[in-house]
């Protein structure tokens, strides 16, 4: 197969790699230890606002109420995390030491994660939170700018597609057990007794610094690789170099923005969901966690798949699916039909997320991988920021309206990628009908 060049840089990265099922072990090792943090950062999904709503937190609330403070401090995570990774990912193009990030970041979220357990003020759990998206900030880029730069043209989808698959099963895992540790507690050992939320936040912690441990002892940064990133952290929101109106990176990342929207939508609504289908909790669970076991099932073979028949016809194929599979939430009225609509919309977004990084790593050039790749992490964490809130007002004037407007957010996304990117593998292996509509030649 022909491919669109590559930074030499890129290419290098994986000189005499070694591989356990076709996939680098450095990814696997990144792969586990991303697993292993997200156990821990999940864990506080479900900790945090049973914590924060308990006898233990006390002290002013800034003028706010208890439900709109907890949504502040939930909210700041994701809001100091995406805005964060464009300046950490630039920087660590600018240093060309990946690892040292990662590093940075994990300490912070180890210390975050334990100072929990020491905090009893709604300020001081304000400025946790915070202290955990700059971890997360730091963290995120430098991860994906690694496994790209270890990567090949020839592997790039596959490493991707693991790395995420990994990362999902840890962040499925830890709010289910998470329950289980708070209800379990307390804990008596030695003579110490330790409530259920302390031991979430030590376990939370723990998962912290057994990553840190993996990153620093099987993890280094790829020789040969110059920063070469300008001081302008901007995006690069046109095409400065083809015929398109849109850098292809950039409207990669209005569709994952679009994507992540569309996909916490549901989050918010849940008393809404159990009224229209007469359902509990439990039901609502497997409807939410749907999503995630479509995402382990189909994000490693796709981004395979990618790097044989294309990363663009996986991701319009996923926006495609994307639509429909979203509108179909707001139209279900048994809680069976939920789930068969969450499953699909999880294999839509497997179809989106690994081949749009391993896209965007493909034109990324020596040096620029934390600063490419950033910018759809960053999208996807906004998206999942604004699908909450969005969801929770646009619920307000009917049931089917905050999917609708999902829906009408993957259609532009298919309209911007259909228009505005190309695809690098010059000639994949598919049929002549679908080269023509992907432009694969």
């Amino acid at each position: 197969m022909d491919r669109l060049p590559v930074s030499p840089s890129l290419t290098m990265a994986s000189r005499t790699p070694t591989t356990l099922f076709g996939v680098d072990t450095r990814v696997l090792i990144l792969a586990l230890a991303r697993m292993t943090d997200s156990v821990g950062n999940s864990f506080l999904i479900v900790v945090l606002p049973l914590y924060i709503a308990s006898a233990a937190i006390s002290g002013g609330t800034l003028g706010l109420s208890e439900s709109v403070l907890t949504g502040v401090i939930l909210s700041m995570f994701g809001f100091l995390n995406s805005l964060g990774q464009p300046f950490t990912g630039r920087l660590s193009d600018r240093m060309g030491r990946r690892k040292l990030f990662v590093l940075t970041g994990l300490a912070f979220l180890a210390v975050a994660n334990f100072a929990y357990s020491l905090v009893g003020t709604y300020v001081s759990m304000v400025f946790i939170r915070g202290m955990q998206g700059v971890g997360a900030a730091f963290t995120i880029p430098a991860t994906i700018a690694l496994v790209n730069e270890y990567a090949t043209a020839e592997n790039r989808g596959g490493n991707m597609g693991t790395f995420n698959t990994l990362r999902l099963i840890g962040f499925g895992a830890g709010p289910v057990v998470a329950g289980f540790v708070v209800d379990g507690g307390p804990y008596h050992l030695d003579g110490l007794s330790i409530t259920g939320f302390d031991a979430a936040f030590y376990i939370a912690a723990l998962s912290a610094v057994v990553s840190f441990t993996l990153v620093t002892l099987f993890v280094s940064d790829v020789e040969g690789v110059e920063a070469e990133a300008s001081d302008d952290i901007t995006f690069a929101a046109f095409d400065r170099e083809g015929d398109h109106l849109l850098d292809p990176v950039f409207t990669l990342g209005l569709a994952s923005l679009f994507m992540a929207i569309g996909i916490a939508l549901l989050a918010t609504i849940e008393p809404a969901v159990n009224a229209r289908l007469d359902q509990g909790p439990t039901a609502f669970g497997v409807q939410f966690g749907a999503f995630i076991l479509a995402q382990v099932l189909f994000q490693a073979p796709i981004g395979r798949a990618s790097d044989r028949y294309g990363r663009r016809l996986f991701i319009l194929l996923g926006l495609s699916l994307l639509a429909p599979a979203t509108l179909a939430q707001g139209l279900v009225v048994a809680p069976w039909q939920m789930v068969v609509a969450r499953f699909l919309q999880g294999v839509a977004g497997a179809m989106v997320f690994a081949p749009a990084l391993a896209l965007a790593g493909d034109l990324a050039r020596a040096g620029e991988s934390g600063s490419k790749l950033s910018i759809l992490t960053m999208s996807f964490g906004l998206g999942t920021a604004i699908g909450p809130l969005a969801s929770g007002f646009l619920v307000q004037f009917g049931f089917v309206t905050p999917f609708a407007f999902g829906a009408t957010l993957a259609v532009a996304g298919l309209v911007l990628v259909f228009t505005q990117v190309e695809e690098t593998l010059k000639n994949p292996e598919r049929p002549p009908v679908l080269r023509r509509w992907t432009g694969g030649d």
